[in-house]
């Protein structure tokens, strides 16, 4: 028996003795397995490039080709954990510019865990290429290049599927099935989603000069070229430049899962306020405070966060909660609660963690135990839709629509008025001077992708 056929029943056993993934079963997520190598390669070698990578390889079979990323050392580093991991004397190319790697190597697959001002161009290149794409959320730092991204996911017959792994976390699919889907909730009108979490940087490195190992003006690319103040890899998510702040980073995974859950499309209106309103003293440019409104037809989805002070629900400071009329969903991460009205049962269900069956998560570096098994499944998916030429359950248009809706309320914040935007025309209807906010201004030589031209 091959090494694939043992590890395969190894899975088909797993799933057969695990409830959470017999309802993921019944949510019409398709699990398929195929002999098949995956020729793959990863574009930023950073905390979640390797997780996701290393993810792929404990469920298919894969030829890690090559790596990229501007970082020699961070590069080097990965290179030795993928050999270690691999076990099969499989050693990567190493690269530092993903268009010299992609035009040098026929690819199935293509991983991306760059910071966010970087998904549109990697992924629209890797698909020109002909290979399939796993891209970290938020897949955009504009509309326009969320825009673009679907196009060229369209033209070129790829597979794009988002890091937007709730849709794939065994404890919110059973909550899906259980209790949305079920009708426990009764109407639902309400939707509040938050994140208190105390993750904005607020130091003041000094200006210094670039280390040799790194290739600064190559990681930041199209995006504005700050002065250096440190490595980028660890503060870049506190920078506009780079990405939508808090309500990129955090919001994006609970309005997405609201999304799924409650199947919904574009909001009809979109309006946010907030700002730097207690952490003034650092230089991340980020918001300390925000609310974001997103408006359905009798329904609204409301966001905040704040990067101090005490969480609303001390054990929900980053979820969801929806309100029906028949009772009330929290989830998050780690569980899920179902609170009916009156004297109904509550139901709790908690994360599902896979220690025993994936030994190697308990002493990978940095690993999210609680996020892998979601992670796993979202792989599974995404190998299943490649195979059937299907839409996989994160599709990049689904995650488009996540992600526009965070940055479009990050523009109702600077435009200080609601929004609302026409997907069709990709336009915001009767409002000159937010629609120049949907695409920003590209540094140097690197051109800004259009969904005409992809």
């Amino acid at each position: 028996m091959t090494d694939f056929a043992i590890h395969r029943r190894t899975l088909l056993k797993g799933i057969a003795a695990s409830a959470a993934l017999t309802a993921l079963n019944a949510s019409g997520m398709n699990i398929f397995y195929q002999s098949k190598t995956y020729r793959v390669a990863l574009i930023g070698t950073g905390w979640y490039g390797k997780s996701d990578l290393f993810r792929l390889i404990q469920v298919a079979p894969v030829h890690v080709v090559a790596l990229c990323d501007v970082d020699k050392n961070q590069l080097s580093e990965a290179a030795k954990m993928v050999s270690q991991r691999l076990k099969n004397g499989n050693t990567p190319r190493l690269y530092s510019d993903y268009r010299k790697m992609l035009s040098e190597n026929e690819l199935d697959i293509v991983l991306i865990g760059t910071p966010d001002h970087w998904h549109a161009l990697t992924a629209i290149e890797a698909m020109k290429r002909g290979a399939h794409v796993y891209v970290q959320k938020p897949i955009s730092v504009d509309v326009m290049e969320g825009e673009a991204m679907v196009a060229a996911a369209r033209k070129y017959n790829r597979v794009v599927q988002v890091g937007t792994q709730r849709r794939s976390t065994p404890h919110l699919i059973d909550a899906k099935k259980n209790v949305v889907d079920a009708g426990l909730l009764g109407k639902v009108s309400h939707v509040e989603m938050c994140c208190y979490y105390h993750m904005r940087n607020n130091s003041n490195p000094p200006v210094q000069p670039v280390p040799a190992f790194l290739d600064y003006d190559m990681w930041s690319g199209p995006a504005p070229l700050r002065p250096y103040d440190g490595l980028p890899h660890i503060r870049w998510r506190n920078f506009m430049e780079y990405g939508n702040g808090i309500v990129g980073d955090m919001c994006i995974h609970m309005f997405d899962a609201v999304r799924w859950m409650l199947n919904l499309g574009w909001p009809k209106r979109i309006s946010s306020t907030g700002g730097i309103y207690v952490e003034k003293t650092g230089k991340s440019n980020i918001s300390d405070t925000q609310s974001a409104l997103f408006e359905y037809d009798d329904l609204n989805c409301i966001w905040q966060h704040r990067t101090w002070g005490t969480p609303d629900d001390p054990d929900y400071p980053w979820a969801f909660k929806i309100y029906g009329d028949k009772g009330t969903l929290k989830g998050d991460v780690y569980k899920y609660d179902f609170i009916p009205e009156g004297k109904g049962e509550k139901i709790h269900k908690d994360v599902v963690y896979e220690k025993e069956k994936y030994p190697e998560d308990v002493t990978e570096p940095r690993i999210e135990l609680h996020t892998a098994p979601a992670t796993r499944l979202h792989l599974l998916n995404f190998l299943s839709a490649i195979e059937s030429g299907s839409r996989p359950v994160a599709d990049i248009e689904q995650s488009h629509i996540s992600t526009a809706s965070c940055i479009l309320a990050n523009v109702s914040m600077k435009a200080g008025r609601p929004l609302v935007y026409d997907p069709v025309k990709r336009e915001i209807v009767g409002d000159a001077e937010a629609n120049q906010l949907l695409q920003r201004p590209y540094r140097g030589s690197w051109q800004h992708p259009h969904p005409n031209d992809v």
